[in-house]
């Protein structure tokens, strides 16, 4: 018997999905259509409107699903381990931050430096230098 409850579940997320993907296509295609409707252009301002308000149906639909569920669940847990970290001060990341362009200066130079030399050396065996 659960797995009669279990195919149920599943075929009707899988419905409330695809509902949600029909409706986002008809939003976009509305978008589009109402460009020029009857000859007149609809205002941009209502027609993203009309496109958000069917993308929240949309969106609504598809997170009452078993999926849609998990991923709230999922978003809300990484909230809370955001809201847990300790994230360093003003200071720290300016000295961090000129840590890492003096590094950066440094080892352009070093570059630069094994780059002439590579260069003396490949004009000295060529017979250019």
């Amino acid at each position: 018997m659960s797995t009669k409850a279990e195919q149920q579940t599943n075929s009707l997320d899988t419905i409330k999905l695809v509902v949600a993907l029909v409706l986002l296509f008809v939003g976009i295609a509305g978008f589009y259509y109402f460009a020029d409707w009857q000859g007149e252009p609809v205002s941009l301002l209502y027609r993203v409107l009309g496109l958000l308000a069917v993308m929240g149906v949309a969106a609504y639909i598809a997170l009452t699903s078993a999926s849609g569920k998990r991923l709230m669940s999922f978003m809300q847990d990484s909230r809370t381990e955001v809201r847990k970290m300790v994230w360093p001060t003003r200071v720290e990341t300016m000295q961090t931050t000129l840590m890492v362009f003096v590094i950066v200066f440094i080892l352009t130079i070093f570059l630069w430096l094994v780059d002439m030399l590579l260069g003396w050396g490949v004009k000295s065996l060529l017979g250019g230098g």
